[in-house]
């Protein structure tokens, strides 16, 4: 778009069955608004890979670049490998989409078109709010996610409706100064993202997406993250400027990438 250059990032790991049903919503509509795509393969044991390849081959003419990362980073170290690219080679926002196809990226068509992702520094899919759909999704799960949106709106003094879904929109402005590096490199890393911008006063906003549960394979153990997720928030209610320690349990120097 006009004086914008964004860049969609879609992290992989183990999802060659989904992967290529998220590479198949990059139709001209959606292309039209996104300067470049980067997957990034968090070493997957499967044949994630191949199917990339074997879609990029198919569509040569998509701006697709394909990455492994140089260890399995897990999840939030992805996202330190995508928002680095981003600031790096100079995009002035980012949009993740998790690669295993369970959001969809034309929720966003309305976000993008009418260029509202410039009024805030990030806007966050969210899978628990009025105009949301859910497909799949068990009310056990469903329950339990609302209830951490409340306890967590109640910590940070603002209105939260998801703690991290799988379609969100960042500005790079907002990531220069790479305040992440230090958080969790597992499905941790939203959450420390949500205190974070409370901490940090950045302007976000939440916006209603579609969600479903098929075929997918789930990577949350869910007792271990509710127990982490509790302690985080406890101790970020004691004192905020918590958030600034370092949450990682390995210390990694770089988070890299290698083409494919």
């Amino acid at each position: 778009m006009e004086n914008d250059k964004i860049l969609l990032f879609i992290p992989a790991y183990n999802c060659e069955n989904q992967i290529v049903r998220v590479l198949d919503q990059l139709d001209p509509a959606i292309m039209s608004m996104i300067t470049k795509v980067i997957v990034v393969n968090n070493r997957s044991t499967d044949k994630t890979e191949e199917a990339v390849t074997s879609f990029m081959r198919a569509h040569a003419n998509l701006p697709i670049t394909l990455l492994r990362n140089r260890e399995n980073y897990g999840l939030g170290g992805s996202h330190k490998v995508a928002f680095s690219y981003a600031i790096e080679h100079g995009y002035t926002h980012i949009i993740v989409l998790h690669g295993d196809d369970q959001g969809c990226l034309s929720d966003f068509l309305p976000v993008l078109a009418k260029r509202y992702y410039r009024k805030h520094d990030c806007v966050l899919g969210a899978r628990f709010m009025r105009g949301s759909k859910l497909e799949g999704y068990s009310r056990f799960r469903t329950f339990g996610n609302v209830i951490y949106d409340f306890l967590f709106a109640f910590v940070t003094r603002r209105r939260i409706y998801d703690l991290g879904s799988g379609l969100n929109i960042y500005s790079t402005d907002m990531l220069r100064d790479r305040f992440y590096e230090k958080f969790p490199d597992d499905l941790m890393f939203n959450y420390a993202m949500i205190m974070a911008s409370e901490y940090y006063g950045h302007d976000i906003k939440f916006y209603p997406i579609s969600w479903r549960e098929d075929d997918q394979v789930s990577n949350v153990k869910m007792a271990d993250q509710a127990v982490k997720v509790l302690r985080m928030l406890k101790d970020y209610y004691a004192d905020p400027s918590v958030i600034t320690k370092d949450y990682r349990d390995r210390i990694i120097e770089r988070y890299e990438a290698d083409p494919v």
